[in-house]
């Protein structure tokens, strides 16, 4: 029997992809079906003193038009938060359409509901809304100075919360008598995530059933559901559907409850046909959430051997006009406990102001909180190299915790579950040849060429989770994940999980567990996912938690599984239950050839003849999987770059990750997860950032202005893994979906900052475009 697991099986779901055969919610087409166009605010900060809808609503083949106080007036609610940071945290309402204020570029005032798009979207434009433009602010430093435009009248100072962890007085102390303290000031951009496909809704309501069912590209439809029922509708939640099905792409951008959910929930209940909206790829510039976006000042104290005393860092997180989902919980409970890295400091704290800005909503990017981290501690450990003149590696080598002294207990919250940082650091020295390189870069640098090295030892936070941790640091919802396993009577297997794929390859690594467990082909698996009304409840996928959540209550589901089988064979097969063992997809004897495989105990079980005595049948079982701990995952990124001194064009020569995600289910969907995420955090470093005037305005609104990674832009990626299992599961997977977008930000302008110190240059503001390093140089 074919051994499954830690084998690079392909891809199940890219048949359909490959083909066109991919349902999309877009796709979705529905008898009766209207289309919808969201008329939007211009302004990022006005007063609506009115709007006329006569015209609108009078333009041939509309069906409805709807303003913020139609949905007011009837009842619906704000759209929810769903991070509690502090007792004190400002939660303004955020309603799916504005009523009497608009509080950024994007901001929906109206919706125009029509026979079809076109009709929609002419008709929207006759909409009239009268606005009185007030003063906007924009920069996250300047809206909580005195005498800013305030963003909601009863939020002072635009300040939502202020939030610390660590202790202050100790890391002040250890600062104070630092040898060496290294300090830098830095914006981490906003970002834009821009899923290939773009966000789409389709509301459904059968008036004979009263039932609504709601299709949306999502990465949380359980949460969609469990939100718009408990929260903004007040609808019986055994009444409502939500369906994600096909979704290209989320990286965080998807993981919210939107308004647009909001609203088509709504609005095929008061027309009473289905309605669909999907955003024009404008409309997601202003629309989607937005990523990153902190004003940060760290510092970092070493005495005057290297030895790190303590990291103390104050955050400026802009959180965009309202609370989104997560938002809340990304710059605080996911960027603040990730600030020890990989180190032995002692001392850590850090200081989080969230503030409301007249931009879009921020909320979860690719990473989320973890590359933030990253960014702040591994540019401050390469500084401080470049400082001291030290070898960053062995800076780091000094400072890494040991191996054996796992599990750790962080300054932090955090007990990481395992590591072995330095062996990972050791492996990526030798596929860059380190040494090689240094003298290659110091001759360079006689003939005038810029080439510099650049190091990121990462840590992240997987597999968020338990749910007890997540309820005491303010999360209103469960971490816990599900899944049901169906044996059919001819031993072919269909799994529903409550996690959510968009590109990760789960129908094809969970089947991968189900079959080795089982003793099936890969093929004779089936999993079934993202749709409420078929799959248990759960909570999505996002934070690298599927495998190491949801992978294990399948996983613990199939042992359910194993042990009923385990008994029907030991009938079967007149034996005793301790003398049946399983192996090579088989139930067996010890000792003998006696065997039964999964198909003859299943037919068994739904054709109960000659059956164990009180024994049920069928041969089906659910589990639900919370764990005690978060997982992990750590690695070495090591980058080299040149940098052209006349242009200030950075070409990147190679690029090193050396991962460590503990066991792998499917060596080759973990690289091309990795490649992914390293395309999008040298995006981060090089090219994309989220640019406003300061009107409000998104000047980076069209991908000629938000430049994205090209294919040619990027080296052929060298990817390896080390192997450190973690015991917090039990697959010992740690999660691989972020590890690329967290380490590789640090690594590049680590790299980019190494070719430029020797000329006085310590920090450049990302991204680093060819006009910022030029500058860099020139003025130097």
């Amino acid at each position: 029997m074919a051994q499954y697991i830690g084998t690079s099986v392909k891809r199940k779901e890219d048949r359909r992809f490959l083909t066109g055969k991919g349902s999309y919610t877009d796709d979705i087409i529905l008898t009766n079906m209207t289309y919808a166009t969201i008329v939007r605010s211009p302004h990022a900060h006005a007063k609506i003193k009115s709007i006329k809808t006569d015209k609108a609503k009078s333009h041939p083949g509309v069906v409805a038009v709807f303003t913020g106080k139609d949905l007011h007036s009837d009842g619906v609610g704000s759209v929810p938060n769903g991070w509690q940071i502090t007792d004190q945290m400002k939660e303004p309402p955020h309603p799916a359409l504005a009523v009497d204020r608009v509080r950024y570029v994007g901001d929906g005032v109206a919706v125009v509901v029509a026979e079809n798009r076109y009709i929609a979207k002419d008709a929207a434009e006759l909409v009239e809304v009268d606005y009185e433009i007030l003063p906007a602010v924009v920069d996250t430093v300047k809206a909580v100075e005195k005498g800013a435009p305030l963003v909601h009248d009863d939020v002072p100072n635009n300040t939502s919360f202020v939030w610390e962890l660590g202790d202050k007085n100790s890391t002040d102390d250890a600062l104070s008598k630092a040898d060496h303290v290294t300090k830098l000031e830095y914006d981490n951009q906003r970002l834009i995530a821009n899923a290939i496909e773009p966000r789409s809704t389709v509301g459904s309501y059968d008036s004979g059933r009263d039932e609504l069912t709601l299709y949306s590209s999502s990465q949380i439809p359980h949460v969609v559901r469990l939100l718009l029922c408990a929260f903004v509708l007040n609808l019986p939640e055994h009444k409502v559907r939500v369906i994600s099905p096909d979704v290209g792409g989320g990286f965080g951008s998807k993981i919210c409850h939107y308004a647009e959910e909001v609203l088509f929930a709504w609005v095929t209940r008061k027309i009473n046909r289905p309605v669909k909206w999907t955003a024009e790829r404008s409309e997601s510039f202003i629309s989607d959430v937005q990523g990153r976006d902190h004003h940060t000042v760290a510092e970092m104290g070493l005495d005057k051997d290297g030895n790190i005393l303590g990291i103390r860092v104050n955050t400026l997180a802009n959180l965009g006009a309202y609370l989104s989902t997560f938002s809340g919980g990304i710059p605080t409970w996911l960027y603040g406990p990730l600030l020890a890295g990989t180190y032995t400091v002692k001392n850590v704290y850090v200081n989080v102001t969230g503030v409301f800005t007249n931009t879009p909503l921020v909320d979860a990017y690719r990473g989320a909180g973890r590359p933030e981290a990253t960014y702040a501690v591994e540019r401050l450990v390469d500084t401080a190299a470049h400082e001291m003149g030290m070898d960053p590696v062995d800076l780091r080598k000094k400072n890494f915790i040991p191996p054996d002294a796992f599990p750790y207990q962080t300054p932090v919250v955090h007990v990481y579950d395992s590591g072995n940082y330095e062996g990972a650091l050791n492996k990526a020295l030798d596929m860059i040849e380190y040494k090689k390189f240094r003298k290659e870069q110091a001759e360079a640098r006689k003939n005038g060429r810029l080439l510099g090295i650049g190091f990121s030892t990462y840590l992240e936070a997987c597999g968020l989770a338990p749910s007890k941790v997540a309820g005491a640091i303010g999360a209103r919802a469960a971490l816990f994940e599900a899944a049901s396993v169906r044996v059919h009577p001819t031993g072919k297997v269909t799994v529903s999980t409550g996690t959510h794929s968009h590109g990760q390859g789960h129908e094809t690594t969970f089947a991968q567990i189900v079959a080795d467990g089982l003793g099936v082909p890969v093929e004779d698996v089936e999993i079934v996912h993202g749709d409420t009304g078929e799959v248990p409840f759960g909570m999505g996928t996002y934070g690298s938690r599927s495998l190491a959540v949801g992978g294990s209550a399948i996983y613990k589901a199939v042992e359910k599984i194993q042990e009923k089988a385990k008994k029907i064979a030991a009938h079967k097969l007149e034996a005793s239950e301790d003398d049946i063992e399983f192996g090579d997809g088989k139930w067996t004897v010890k000792g003998t050839d006696k065997s039964l495989g999964l198909g003859d105990i299943s037919l068994t079980a739904y054709i109960p003849h000659d059956y164990p005595e009180g024994l049920e049948p069928g041969l089906e079982d659910n589990a639900f999987w919370d764990p005690t701990n978060f997982t992990f995952p750590f690695g070495t990124h090591i980058s080299t770059v040149e940098v052209d001194p006349d242009t200030g064009k950075i070409k990147i020569l190679r690029y090193v990750a050396v991962d460590d995600v503990g066991n792998v289910i499917n060596p080759m969907i973990v690289d091309g997860q990795v490649h992914g995420g390293l395309a999008q955090g040298i995006g981060q470093a090089l090219w994309e950032g989220a640019a406003f005037d300061e009107n409000g305005q998104l000047v980076t609104g069209t991908f000629m202005d938000y430049a994205i990674p090209k294919a040619d832009d990027l080296p052929s990626f060298e990817v390896d893994r080390t192997v450190t299992p973690t015991p917090e599961n039990p697959l010992g997977v740690k999660g691989a979906g972020e590890t690329g977008t967290i380490a590789s930000t640090a690594c590049i302008v680590n790299a980019v900052v190494d070719a430029l110190h020797h000329l006085g240059i310590r920090d450049i503001q990302m991204p680093l475009t060819p006009e910022r390093i030029w500058q860099a140089i020139h003025n130097k």
